[in-house]
């Protein structure tokens, strides 16, 4: 066996992985300067006077969108109470029944409707249950739960996404 070209093999395997391992160093050292320049010195504070994101090419308007998550499904048949409230006094608007999807189709307000001022949502989630025949407790924990919420800007579309089971309900703004 030649010992010398063996060696030599080996000699020339270790110096190309040297040359390829320092060049790749080097362009991973260029990289993280080159994004220490360009990012920010400092984070900038979340924008929190501003809405979300807007949906282009759709007016203002008030949705929402109910899922149960005891059944993982839209809440298809979900009677929901839709008030505006006026300090003590609460005037009924109206009520719907979801749809398959679970989505206010068409939009509690929009257009001239859509105005400023603070509003309710009832949602009858014992009678939603019930009707399910889910096997639950009786008398369930949650039977309606009430969304109060406030439109301020009305130039903003909003859209309340609110998630539901028989022991909890979670709700935010979309858009």
């Amino acid at each position: 066996m030649d010992t010398t070209r063996i060696n030599t093999s080996r000699r020339r395997f270790a110096l190309q992985s040297v040359t390829l391992g320092s060049g790749a160093l080097i362009a991973a050292t260029s990289l993280t300067a080159q994004a220490a320049e360009t990012a920010p010195t400092s984070t900038p504070a979340p924008n929190q006077t501003t809405g979300p994101v807007q949906q282009g090419g759709l007016s203002p308007r008030l949705t929402m969108h109910a899922l149960d998550t005891y059944h993982g499904t839209p809440a298809a048949g979900l009677r929901v109470d839709f008030l505006k409230i006026d300090g003590a006094h609460s005037q009924m608007i109206r009520t719907v029944t979801l749809p398959g999807n679970g989505r206010t189709d068409p939009p509690l307000l929009i257009g001239d409707t859509y105005r400023a001022g603070t509003y309710e949502l009832v949602l009858h989630v014992d009678e939603y249950f019930a009707e399910r025949q889910a096997a639950l407790p009786q008398p369930p924990f949650l039977s309606r739960i009430p969304l109060r919420f406030r439109i301020t800007d009305v130039t903003q579309r909003i859209h309340l996404p609110v998630l539901f089971g028989p022991w909890s309900y979670n709700y935010y703004r979309g858009s």
